[in-house]
């Protein structure tokens, strides 16, 4: 391949994951084609993209952006998967396909462009940030209700003893 498409491949490799800060990095060399496709055609029904990448080229393509850490863990046959709501979704949706596929290779993945890396695998078993809002936002709540339900349980005590004691002189 000649300098200037290498130049213009990695040109469309930045413009094409410039701003991207979530992606997972899969080894599908084990795969056959109708597998191959049956994965994209999953992945594109969830919003999910899939490209094999030239490891050189995306590493320069990646330098200096949120991506660059993915660097190192291009090696060998390499494709990225990026989109869904988020990168748990993706890596949930990965593991499955690792399993019902087989010979899927799952690597690391980029969070949030975080220089620190994780396997698939462990990201697969995360919960998502709309999961820990809700289970942060419950046990935030969770000291207000317990009170609140000690205050109907007394108040509802009362009232029962109050409605007795008007039963008795009534009768």
């Amino acid at each position: 391949m000649s300098k200037p498409i290498k130049n213009l491949v990695t040109d469309m490799l930045h413009a094409r994951y410039d701003g991207i800060q979530d992606a997972c990095v899969v080894d599908l060399s084990g795969l056959d084609v109708d597998r191959t496709q049956q994965l994209r055609r999953s992945l594109a029904s969830k919003s999910m993209q899939l490209q094999v990448v030239k490891n050189s080229m995306a590493r320069r393509a990646f330098a200096g952006g949120a991506l660059s850490p993915l660097g190192d863990v291009l090696k060998g046959p390499c494709a990225l998967v990026t989109g869904g709501d988020n990168i748990v979704e993706v890596a949930k949706t990965l593991a499955e396909a690792a399993k019902e596929l087989g010979n899927i290779g799952l690597k690391e993945a980029i969070i949030e462009g975080d220089p620190d890396l994780f396997m698939v695998a462990d990201v697969a078993n995360m919960m998502s940030k709309d999961e820990l809002i809700g289970e942060i936002a419950m046990l935030v709540s969770s000291p207000g209700r317990a009170i609140a339900g000690c205050l109907q349980g007394a108040g509802g005590r009362i009232a029962g003893c109050l409605k007795t004691l008007a039963d008795r002189e009534a009768a």
